[in-house]
Parts: C-alpha cells; structure tokens; sequence
C-alpha cells in the first residue's frame, strides 16, 4: 500500500500525456496504415483491405521515384552541410575568439525563424534570372562580374534540391554549432593536457582525444537532421511551391490527399515517411538505451 501511495501521485500526473500520445500520435499513425492497406482511392467509399498492394503499386510511378531520389539528395547535402559546417563554427568557438557570445548569438539566430519565413527570403535570394533581368545572389555575382557563377538553384534539373539544401544548412547549422561546442566544452582539459605532455601536437590530441569523444553528440545531430529531412515540406512550398522539380514525399502525400484525393495513396507515402524517420530514430533510441544499463 505504502508503494502505491508512492508511485499513484506521479501515475496520475502523467497520464494525460500517456493519453494524449496513445490517441493523436500512435492511434493516428495506426489509422493512417489501416487507410494505407485498403483501396480507398476517394473519399466517398469506405474501401475494401488490400493488404500491402499500395505499398508495391507506389513504386510503379514516375513521380515517387523522382521524389525519393530528390530526399535523397536533399538529405544528403543538408545533412553533410550542417554538420561540416556546425563543426567548424564549434571549432572557432572552442578556441575562445573575441566576441564569441555575439558571434554565437548571430549563428544561433536563424533557429528563432521558422522555415516559411527562410524560404520566403531564400526564394528570392535563389532567384533563376540571369544578366540584367538577375536578382538575389545572381545579381551580386552579376554586379562583381562573375557571371559564371550564376545558376538556375533550385530550378535546376540535376541539382536543384542540392540548392534547396542551402537555406536548410543556414538555418540549421548554428544548432549543430552549439552541439558540437557543448561536446568540445565537455572534454576534460587533463586529457588534452597528458596528450599535449606525451608529446601530441594540436592536431592529434583533436584526432585522438578529442574527435573520438565526440561521437555521441555527432550520432545525435545526425539522428536530429536526417528525421527533419526526411519529413521536409514546408520550406520547400514557401520556395517553389508544389512543383515536380522540387518534389518530395511530404509534398507528394499532401497532393495525392488534397489535389488529387486519394487517401489510400497519401496515407501509403506518409507510412513510408514514417518508416523512413524510423529508420534514423529507433536504431538510436536502442543504441541509448543499452547505453544507459551498461552505465
């Protein structure tokens, strides 16, 4: 009795959130594979359960195979972006330069901005005009005689969405920044220093004490960006809208549901978005729990 009385207070503080969970995130992603599994391709029928079908049908379609590859370039870049970069402004302010609070302050800044706002901006600093007629960043290189530098960005047909990573990277890069310097902070200052005694130069104590220890925080920012580039919509739309050559799979479901209506075939994309994040999040959430028994 006396354990009941123990554990009770804190049952009943939680359980609307265990609740609220249950029912609008694993109910609803329970919902959205029912409606995946059936062939409700309107909304007037209710649909008959096919199993699977949907699942195989998808991959059949031009337009999910463009969409695939275009995430996969996206997060390819978005991802290696922040991260090079993010380490290497954790690098500068590790090494205490002056003024790093502002300097640190005016890389966390584009976090406080919400992807619609940074695409607005980026859309029109990744203008495709060219020449006279070129504005945004087109315009710079125009007015500095680097005319070879203009591109098409996001309009173009081979690397468009490595251009649409760039505003992503921008935004996202000052949060990998304070990961990092969060884990450059924790290194012990003895071990830097028994290195440095046993005859390491500055290069090999970052290489061998330093870079090694720093695995935990770079698996996490890894986890953290490949999850928001995998379910990327919203920056997208604010800078090319639903375009084909922009196309991913958030944008894919949100037109096969509302522009085509089809929700056997939006709610097939976004189990495969799902499975996708899943990919990223549950090997890590596993990885984190081991770590904590062994510790």
């Amino acid at each position: 009795m006396t354990r009941v009385r123990r554990w009770l207070p804190g049952l009943l503080l939680v359980t609307p959130s265990i609740v609220a969970v249950a029912v609008f995130v694993y109910g609803l992603l329970g919902w959205n594979l029912k409606v995946a599994m059936t062939d409700q391709h309107d909304e007037i029928s209710q649909g008959s359960f096919v199993g699977l079908e949907n699942f195989t049908a998808i991959w059949d379609q031009e337009r999910w195979g463009i969409s695939v590859r275009h995430a996969i370039v996206f997060t390819v870049v978005f991802v290696g972006g922040a991260l090079v970069l993010g380490w290497l402004l954790a690098f500068l302010m590790e090494k205490g330069i002056r003024g790093e609070s502002g300097f640190r302050a005016v890389y966390l800044f584009p976090m406080a901005v919400s992807f619609i706002a940074t695409g607005v901006v980026w859309r029109w600093l990744m203008n495709s005009g060219t020449g006279e007629r070129a504005v945004g960043l087109n315009s710079l290189f125009h007015y500095l005689g680097l005319d070879f530098l203009q591109w098409q960005w996001f309009r173009d047909p081979d690397w468009g969405m490595a251009a649409m990573a760039i505003p992503a990277i921008w935004q996202m890069s000052g949060y990998v920044m304070a990961l990092f310097l969060a884990g450059f902070r924790g290194v012990p200052d003895e071990l830097r220093e028994s290195a440095r005694v046993d005859g390491c130069g500055e290069w090999q104590v970052y290489r061998h004490i330093v870079l090694p220890m720093l695995r935990p925080v770079t698996l996490s920012a890894l986890i953290i960006l490949g999850h928001i580039s995998l379910k990327v919509f919203d920056l997208i739309v604010a800078v090319s809208g639903k375009q084909i050559i922009t196309d991913v799979p958030a944008i894919f479901m949100w037109t096969a549901v509302f522009d085509s209506h089809d929700p056997a075939k939006g709610a097939t994309i976004a189990s495969y978005i799902v499975i996708s994040v899943a990919v990223f999040v549950v090997p890590y959430l596993v990885w984190n729990a081991r770590k904590g028994k062994r510790s």
